[in-house]
């Protein structure tokens, strides 16, 4: 098996060294993990592509590139530059230091990458780690995901469903923020909501009396509707989200044809 292995992190993150093990497993002896990742974190940029600038990328070992680019970038330069076209039988985007749960699922560079992948027509798998005071003092703030992220992975590829349409499935998975030892299980979960918190922004001077905009997020342990992803997450449950890069909301479409035709 051809993995292809990016994140939004960057390729020094930690979080990345965890999807790379969890791929090596995945691909066995006699397979392949390419990692292509962005040279520097890329976090919050959701499906964002360089389309009106080029993006350099370096080797920097055997099967080892750094992008300067998003995740969807890394992807596309993975697909047809680095592989030369010869596709990975899956890409694996992670594993995020950080929650990709419920709104941050929109934001998200890490899902970006797998919606990327998707949209190439090829299996894909994003991964994130949810933080919280129970993972702080744990030997790694990934042990959650070191022990179940194998596994995880391995259950989708033989259980899941893998369609092959237009806007073909892909999956979001959120590893609790505790250890692997009390991970309850999986559930598949919608995505969730959480209706007290938002991103804003909060203004600063820099010494030279210019004004600068930090955008700051909201509280991440609020739980979302019973049954969604952050709320089994703060249960202690891995979250398996089917998704899809169709934005329509099918659910309006008759009622607004009926308003407006």
């Amino acid at each position: 098996m051809r993995i292809l292995v990016t994140n939004d992190d960057g390729i020094n993150a930690p979080g990345l060294a965890v999807l790379e093990e969890i791929a090596r497993s995945i691909a066995g002896p006699e397979g392949e993990v390419w990692v292509v990742a962005p040279a520097f974190e890329q976090s919050g940029v959701g499906h964002c592509i360089s389309y009106t600038h080029p993006t350099m990328i370096a080797k920097l070992d055997t099967r080892r590139y750094a992008a300067e680019g998003s995740p969807a970038d890394c992807v596309l330069a993975g697909i047809y530059d680095v592989l030369q076209g010869a596709q990975p039988d899956l890409v694996l985007s992670g594993v995020n230091r950080g929650n990709n749960s419920a709104e941050n699922a929109l934001y998200s560079g890490t899902i970006g990458g797998a919606m990327e992948a998707a949209l190439q027509g090829l299996p894909a798998i994003a991964l994130s780690q949810y933080m919280g005071p129970q993972s702080e003092d744990l030997p790694s703030i990934f042990d959650a995901a070191i022990g179940h992220g194998e596994a995880v992975v391995r259950r989708l590829l033989d259980q899941a469903i893998w369609d092959k349409g237009d806007y073909r499935l892909f999956y979001n998975v959120n590893f609790p923020p505790v250890g692997t030892g009390a991970v309850k299980g999986m559930k598949v979960a919608p995505q969730g909501y959480r209706k007290d918190t938002f991103f804003g922004v909060e203004s600063q001077i820099s010494p030279t009396g210019r004004k600068f905009l930090w955008i700051k997020g909201g509280p991440q342990h609020l739980p979302t509707a019973p049954g969604t992803d952050a709320a089994v997450n703060l249960d202690g449950y891995i979250s398996v989200t089917p998704m899809r890069a169709d934005l329509t909301a099918h659910d309006a479409l008759d009622a607004v044809r009926k308003a407006l035709e």
